[in-house]
């Protein structure tokens, strides 16, 4: 099992993904002789999931059924275990895009934190890239290499366990785009101009407070980064849902323009909108926005090495 290669049968040691609904998944580590309790009852690995294929549809021990999906960063970052706040698929899509990341480009990275956008990265640059990722916090950088290793996709990716303001990503003149996510992205400007080649280089910050980006913009001025510019992703979910609207009084000339033009017995016309007519209400299917919707996450600054 790989995060960047899609494998069809579900091995011994795999990471796998329990979907139960689009509301309820989680990830499982698959083991032999190991059991996984769900609200459908239990699922045994030894002879539920290891040798079946990854997408079968497998009943638990109570009779309900869940699917397993093989990992993707996108099932990743929705199912991983926290060690930081992490960023979602809404800003890791723009991050990528506009760092014009591709197979082969070289990248680099600080901190990791969970790994939600570094397994993205690390799927975008394969199989011939390779990502550079440094988190200052110990326990956090052996965790992340863990998981690369777990996630077969530790030959695409470098751990370094250092302060990035201080020493830098450990390369020079190598890298097409850089990414920080840092409280103090200001202060490893320089490092990420001396990790970035020669010309042409892409750098993306993070930060969820509009102080910090003022700063960050100012020292990506004083080290000669053109084309910078911020942006702010927002996502709005909605939902569809079949709503009843009353038919409104027109008076006694509407009536008979309405009963004109519907013929409640031609068989063309039951199961229309116009069906309802006689009750005084009429169906209609309508996006509804949800009552609580994500906010701010943070601002997304880009800048071009000149």
């Amino acid at each position: 099992m790989s995060f960047v290669e899609y494998g069809d049968t579900i091995k011994d040691g795999d990471t796998a993904i329990v979907f139960l609904g689009h509301e309820s998944m989680f990830a499982v580590k698959v083991q032999h002789g190991t059991v996984t309790q769900t609200k459908y009852g239990v699922i045994r690995h030894s002879t539920d999931l290891i040798g079946k294929k990854y997408g079968s549809k497998v009943t638990c021990s109570k009779g309900g059924w869940v699917f397993i999906l093989h990992p993707t960063p996108e099932l990743w970052t929705m199912n991983l275990p926290h060690r930081t706040q992490i960023l979602y698929s809404t800003d890791i899509s723009i991050i990528t895009m506009m760092l014009e990341l591709k197979p082969g480009s070289i990248v680099c990275e600080s901190g990791t934190g969970s790994g939600s956008l570094s397994h993205a990265l690390i799927r975008t640059v394969a199989p011939t890239g390779h990502l550079y990722t440094v988190e200052f916090h110990q326990q956090r950088a052996e965790k992340a290499r863990e998981e690369f290793r777990e996630h077969g996709v530790e030959h695409l990716v470098t751990v370094t366990n250092q302060d990035v303001c201080k020493n830098g990503f450990g390369v020079s003149n190598i890298a097409d785009a850089v990414f920080l996510d840092i409280p103090s992205p200001w202060e490893a400007i320089g490092h990420a101009k001396s990790a970035l080649k020669a010309e042409g280089g892409r750098i993306c910050s993070f930060s969820p407070c509009i102080e910090q980006v003022q700063r960050t913009c100012l020292a990506m001025e004083e080290y000669g980064f053109t084309e910078i510019n911020t942006l702010e992703i927002l996502l709005r979910v909605y939902n569809v849902r079949t709503i009843s609207l009353q038919i409104p009084d027109l008076g006694e000339a509407a009536e008979d323009n309405s009963s004109a033009v519907f013929d409640s017995s031609n068989p063309s016309h039951q199961g229309s909108p116009c069906a309802n007519l006689q009750q005084g209400t009429v169906q209609f299917k309508s996006g509804v926005p949800l009552r609580e919707v994500v906010g701010h996450t943070g601002y997304l600054t880009f800048a071009t090495k000149s």
